[in-house]
């Protein structure tokens, strides 16, 4: 569903992403991990058209990024780290604005968006301006929003950062129903319980570059951890994380 070859990514001398590749099958809920500034929000950027590629390719569902980018945006659904959304519009407004967009056709998009108003709690402010919700109740409505011309694929940036517990478990609820649905979902996040309990596969990435790919077991394999080793003890251990060290050294 997903596969990116050799991509790369430069600003003047600076290389953000590093000869990329990797495959996402259909029906996948792959985690993207890494520290801060591995290259995580620029890769989801050149994979959903936000950014081109200074070199190397991408396709969603067979289609090329770069050189068919409305065709693979049809197919795409992305809510980023800090999604944007029109203040002055209300949740009812926004999702019938995102249905144009995509050509959802219009008995079609009002029984979505009641399902998903619904599905995300947010019938009672339905017809309140976006600029008065809250950080979650955004965070909700950009998903709502995203999954309403219902995407081949659907890419989220930290999807529950900031959000209360109610709401974080609605969302890992709905991404486990995706998948089992047979939809596919890409996830970068820094939150490793969370990508431990919901990804069928997971990249770490460092430095730009795809340093281990695979299942948590395969994973386990590739660091020499144990089968009692928690996700946060692979990630460290491929990382080789400077404040693990810092820590264990204060420890003793």
């Amino acid at each position: 569903m997903i596969q990116a070859r050799d991509l790369v990514k430069r600003y003047g001398a600076r290389e953000a992403v590093r000869g990329m590749s990797f495959d996402v099958a259909p029906g996948a809920l792959y985690g993207f991990l890494g520290p801060n500034g591995a290259g995580k929000t620029t890769t989801i950027k050149m994979l959903t058209g936000l950014l081109k590629p200074t070199s190397g390719t991408v396709h969603i569902a067979g289609v090329d990024v770069v050189q068919h980018p409305l065709e693979a945006k049809r197919r795409i659904g992305l809510v980023p780290d800090e999604p944007v959304l029109f203040e002055k519009l209300t949740a009812l407004e926004y999702l019938s604005f995102i249905a144009d967009v995509y050509g959802v056709p219009r008995e079609v998009a009002r029984s979505r968006s009641v399902e998903l108003l619904e599905m995300f709690e947010l019938s009672g402010a339905a017809k309140e301006l976006i600029g008065g919700y809250s950080h979650g109740t955004r965070q909700k409505c950009a998903l709502a929003g995203a999954l309403l011309h219902e995407p081949d694929v659907l890419f989220l940036d930290e999807p529950t950062v900031g959000l209360d517990p109610a709401s974080a478990r609605l969302i890992k609820d709905l991404l486990r129903a995706i998948v089992a649905r047979g939809g596919t979902v890409f996830m970068a996040t820094h939150i490793l319980e969370i990508a431990q309990a919901l990804c069928t596969e997971i990249g770490i990435v460092q430095h730009g570059r795809i340093i281990a790919s695979g299942t948590i077991a395969e994973l386990r394999e590739r660091a020499s951890a144990g089968a009692d080793q928690s996700l946060e003890d692979i990630f460290l251990r491929l990382t080789g994380s400077t404040e693990e060290r810092a820590v264990a050294e204060y420890l003793r």
